[in-house]
């Protein structure tokens, strides 16, 4: 019965995630609709963590923080060999490992690690069947 409930989460949160893609890239909008992903991300982390709301309010700053110097780390590193933007990124983790572990038990922590992990796997997913669906449609209308 865990496994179906499992199932059911991720199937739900693909479409989720499709009616939000659609909703982010239609044309004019301002932002590319990155704060709408980020809100599904939070849900989905949230669920799968099954925060208190105590936890919640020591986790959310922590993470606000590790993302935002996620973010810098790749962009100040883009230029680097890919195994070393990885050791970066690695020695991040281990420096939110502890911070983290402020607000969660250590399980849970690695829970969040895998969690993140997995969303960012399922929008990957999404962009690149997008992407080839667009080339699709592009090659089938230049058929015509």
């Amino acid at each position: 019965m865990h496994a179906m409930k499992k199932i059911l989460l991720i199937l739900s949160f693909i479409g989720l995630a499709q009616f939000g893609f659609a909703q982010d890239n239609q044309p004019g909008q301002k932002g590319g609709g990155g704060g709408r992903l980020e809100a599904y991300k939070i849900a989905y982390i949230t669920k799968r963590l099954n925060l208190t709301p105590e936890e919640a309010q020591k986790f959310w700053p922590i993470y606000n923080k590790y993302t935002t110097d996620l973010r810098t780390l790749r962009l100040e590193n883009r230029d680097l060999p890919i195994i070393e933007q990885d050791e970066k990124i690695v020695g991040l983790r281990k420096k939110y490992q502890g911070e983290f572990s402020h607000a969660l038990p250590p399980d849970r922590v690695n829970q969040f690690f895998k969690a993140d992990r997995e969303f960012n796997g399922f929008v990957q997913k999404e962009m690149m069947e997008r992407r080839q669906l667009r080339m699709e449609q592009k090659q089938q209308l230049n058929k015509n």
